[in-house]
């Protein structure tokens, strides 16, 4: 996982082209596109203590800011 953290432009501009593919009728790429955006932080831990971490590994989301901000170990320490 990267320790870059993404611009609000760029999230934005991830977003609109999801969008663009979800109203286009591919739901598919608008999963694989929106799982390029960053989870924020704290919904990360949220679905970490709620729905567990195989959970948020299996899920495809990108965890990098979660990362940054807990620390490389956050997903397997307690």
């Amino acid at each position: 996982m990267s320790k870059e953290t993404m611009s609000l432009d760029e999230k934005l501009d991830i977003s609109i082209k999801a969008l663009e593919l979800f109203e286009a009728g591919d739901e598919e790429g608008y999963d694989r596109l929106m799982n390029t955006v960053p989870m924020p932080p704290h919904l990360a831990m949220a679905a970490k203590k709620t729905m567990g971490v195989e959970f948020l590994l299996n899920s495809g989301w990108n965890l990098s800011e979660a990362e940054a901000e807990f620390g490389a170990d956050w997903l397997s320490s307690k």
